[in-house]
C-alpha cells in the first residue's frame, strides 16, 4: 500500500532547479533511505514532504489526500514528523520535557483549561507524561529523563531527537542523517532503534550517508544526483548500478563496497 506519493517535484529557487521532476513512493511499513552527493536536492525533497517549501511544480499525496500546500503543523497533524540534519533540541529544558513537547499536536488542552487547569487537564497532563516516559524508555534515555537535553552525549542528543517526533504518533517519520557525527558504538546503536521503530509499524524515510548503514537497514533505496532521481530499487540492485557508483560512490569506492 502507497502511504506517500509525490510526482513530478521541481523546486526552482532563483532560476536553478534544487529539484527536477522527481517520483518519490513511499510504502506503508518499508524503510526507504534517500541518496546522492552533497547538493542532490535529498533536504529539499524532505522540506516538500514536511511543507516547509510548497513545490514549483508537482503533486504530493500522503493517505491519498494532497498535502502541497499544507501547513507544516498540519502535515505533522496528518501523521508526518521528521528531525533534523542539525540537532534542534531546548536544551535549557529536561529531556522529558522536550518529548512531551513533541505531543502538542495531540492535545486538546486550550487556553482555559491551561490557566484553570480542571480535573480533564490535570488527567490529560498524566496522560502525556506517562507517554513521554514510554517514548523515553523505547529508545533508551528513561534514565536520563530529569537531565537538561543540552548535557546529554551527541548520540544520545540524536536519539532524543527521534524520540521528540515519535511522540507525535507518526505513520511516517523522516530522518535527515541521523548518523552524522556518530561513532561506530552509536551507529550501531542508531541501526537496533530504526529496527524498532520500523517493527513498531512505523514507516521512515532516511537520509544518510553512512553506507553500511544505508545498505544494511533499507528495503528500498532511491538516488538523487543534480536534483534528479538516477535509481530506485533493493538495495544490491542500486549498489550495482553504474550511475549510482558514478554519481556518488565513484568508481573506487563501488568497487570496494561491491567486494564487501
Amino acid at each position: 500500500m502507497t502511504l506517500l506519493e509525490g510526482k513530478n517535484l521541481t523546486m526552482v529557487f532563483g532560476g536553478l532547479a534544487a529539484l527536477d521532476s522527481v517520483d518519490i513512493s513511499i510504502n506503508k511499513g518499508e524503510v526507504l533511505s534517500l541518496i546522492g552527493p552533497n547538493g542532490a536536492g535529498k533536504t529539499t525533497l524532505f522540506n516538500l514532504l514536511t511543507g516547509v517549501y510548497s513545490p514549483t511544480r508537482g503533486s504530493i499525496s500522503f493517505k491519498q489526500k494532497e498535502i502541497k500546500n499544507l501547513k507544516p503543523y498540519d502535515i505533522t497533524k496528518m501523521g508526518i514528523a521528521r528531525t533534523f540534519q542539525n540537532i534542534r533540541l531546548f536544551g535549557e529544558m529536561s529531556v522529558l520535557d522536550n518529548v512531551i513537547i513533541g505531543q502538542h499536536c495531540r492535545t486538546g488542552t486550550g487556553v482555559f483549561g491551561a490557566i484553570f487547569r480542571g480535573p480533564a487537564t490535570r488527567k490529560e497532563e498524566r496522560k502525556v507524561r506517562d507517554r513521554a516516559m514510554e517514548i523515553l524508555n523505547f529508545v533508551g534515555l528513561d534514565s536520563e529523563a530529569g537531565e537538561k537535553a543540552k548535557n546529554l552525549p551527541y548520540g544520545k542528543q540524536r536519539r532524543l531527537e527521534m524520540a521528540r517526533a515519535l511522540a507525535t504518533d507518526p505513520d511516517l517519520i523522516l530522518l535527515d542523517e541521523p548518523a552524522a557525527g556518530m561513532n561506530p558504538q552509536e551507529t550501531n546503536e542508531l541501526i537496533g532503534l530504526i529496527d524498532k521503530i520500523n517493527d513498531m509499524g512505523k514507516t521512515v524515510l532516511l537520509i544518510e550517508h553512512d553506507m553500511k548503514l544505508v545498505m544494511g537497514i533499507s528495503q528500498r533505496i532511491m538516488v538523487l544526483d543534480y536534483g534528479k532521481k538516477i535509481a530506485d530499487g533493493p538495495p544490491e540492485k542500486v549498489r550495482n548500478d553504474e550511475k549510482v557508483i558514478k554519481a556518488y560512490l565513484g568508481d573506487r569506492a563501488g568497487k570496494e563496497d561491491r567486494a564487501c
